[in-house]
């Protein structure tokens, strides 16, 4: 699945990448947070002109260095611009990339082309799922959700 991204130059990976790591390099942003213990959810949130960014790490699975467990991107209708909730995100911080390979605006057949056949397929959303062992034995699992308007991807949540 797609246990890399990147944001322009950062590189991180999934549950290895602190979220202060994320904030110390794009130079903005404030981590919110919401809930208790396992069930606790810790956040960046970034605006560029349409495009919506929140970078999340899970109470449980983030563990108390908050690693990066979550990434979704939005295009969306209107120009985020006038939104105050989320800091404005650099341009040398974009595109964001999933697995050196996943963006916004990609065409259905380019993500099949470059992931193979999703898992589950509907008109606006095409999903791709992973189980199996790691080395160690422990579980895996990996989702990453695609979203589009008309053909293009216009959301995506790599998990």
């Amino acid at each position: 699945m797609a246990p890399r991204f990147s944001l322009g130059a950062f590189a991180g990976r999934f549950e290895e990448t602190r979220l202060g790591a994320d904030r110390e390099a794009v130079g903005e942003g404030t981590i919110q947070h919401q809930g208790d213990a396992g069930g606790s959810i810790y956040w960046l949130c970034y605006r560029r002109a349409q495009h919506r960014l929140w970078v999340v790490s899970s109470g449980e699975i983030g563990g108390p260095d908050h690693r990066v467990t979550e990434i979704v991107e939005e295009l969306t209708e209107k120009d985020t611009e006038t939104s105050t909730d989320c800091a404005i995100i650099p341009e040398k911080f974009s595109p964001v990339v999933l697995d050196g390979k996943l963006h916004l605006g990609m065409s259905r057949q380019e993500v099949i082309t470059a992931l193979g056949p999703p898992s589950k397929s509907e008109a606006a959303q095409m999903v791709y799922s992973h189980a199996g062992k790691l080395a160690d034995g422990f579980d895996e699992t990996a989702r990453l959700i695609l979203g589009f308007r008309e053909t293009k991807i216009v959301s995506m949540r790599g998990l």
